[in-house]
């Protein structure tokens, strides 16, 4: 996490200058609340996600089958906390040191530093590494860079929550035989009531600066407020509201909306974020 200074540092720095600022952070909602207030806001965090295991585990069961078969030619990690949930759900098919031996054999991507990290923690070397900002887009260029043969070849995905459709096709394009190691799932959170007070606060104007860290968030988001009959109240309460993304695919998301983000930081890390969000003049 980047950006511990103080309350007058933050000021210094421009600062939320006691402005309400909302964020749907669920699994690092104290560290984002924290820094807001670290920058002079007053932190709302309405957690708008949960991580579930996946329904089946025929994904995990199809690509042990294949890596220990010797029959992947590529493996690309997308998020940390996949490629650890991959790691643990894959124990009934194989042990720990021979998913780490197998996997040692084939060509890795990472998506950036949370899954570096993740493999690192095993002990698998990483082939290639996509710079900032981490989307599909990097994904493919690097392949197209490093002139990656892909024709005929296996590539597995590690997806997270969501299938990685353009990324998919990308790959299919070149001439890949992709299959998705779907491991977890986002689902709601248990309890909702965070969320219902926080659509209910922008509708209101009480929100000066609406935080997204993920797409999922924004999904989500609007999915509780149709079931409270105010879908539309709040897409154009979000139109007045400075609007902060964590990065392209995030925007991507409220652009399905008509919401346009007014900042996207110049680092795809919740730390830039909440700095540069703290620079946006009031409205």
């Amino acid at each position: 996490m980047e950006g511990n200074v103080t309350p007058e540092q933050g000021r210094r720095a421009g600062g939320f200058e006691g402005r309400t600022v909302l964020s749907f952070e669920s699994r690092r909602s104290a560290e984002v609340a924290k820094l807001i207030e670290n920058y002079g806001g007053r932190a709302m965090v309405a957690p708008a996600t949960r991580e579930v295991p996946a329904a089946s585990g025929a994904d995990v069961s199809r690509f042990a089958t294949a890596l220990l078969e010797g029959t992947i030619d590529l493996v690309i990690f997308l998020t940390g906390v996949g490629t650890r949930a991959l790691a643990h759900a894959i124990e009934p098919f194989c042990s720990r040191d021979q998913f780490i031996s197998s996997l040692s054999k084939v060509s890795v991507l990472a998506r950036g530093p949370k899954p570096v990290a993740a493999l690192k923690e095993l002990g698998v070397p990483i082939s290639w590494n996509v710079p900032e900002p981490n989307t599909w887009r990097e994904i493919l260029q690097v392949l197209d860079v490093n002139k990656v043969p892909l024709q005929g070849r296996r590539v597995a995905v590690q997806e997270y929550g969501v299938p990685s459709k353009d990324l998919v096709q990308g790959l299919e394009e070149r001439g890949a035989e992709v299959f998705a190691v779907h491991v977890y799932d986002w689902a709601l959170p248990e309890e909702i009531t965070p969320l219902q007070n926080a659509i209910k606060a922008l509708i209101a104007n009480r929100i000066d600066v609406v935080l997204f860290t993920a797409a999922i968030q924004v999904h989500h988001l609007l999915q509780v407020a149709e079931k409270m009959s105010s879908k539309d109240s709040l897409v154009a309460a979000l139109r007045k509201t400075q609007v902060a993304s964590i990065g392209p695919v995030t925007s991507e998301a409220l652009g399905e909306y008509g919401i346009n983000a007014n900042l996207e930081p110049t680092h795809p890390k919740m730390g830039f974020l909440v700095r540069e969000a703290s620079e946006l003049k009031r409205q």
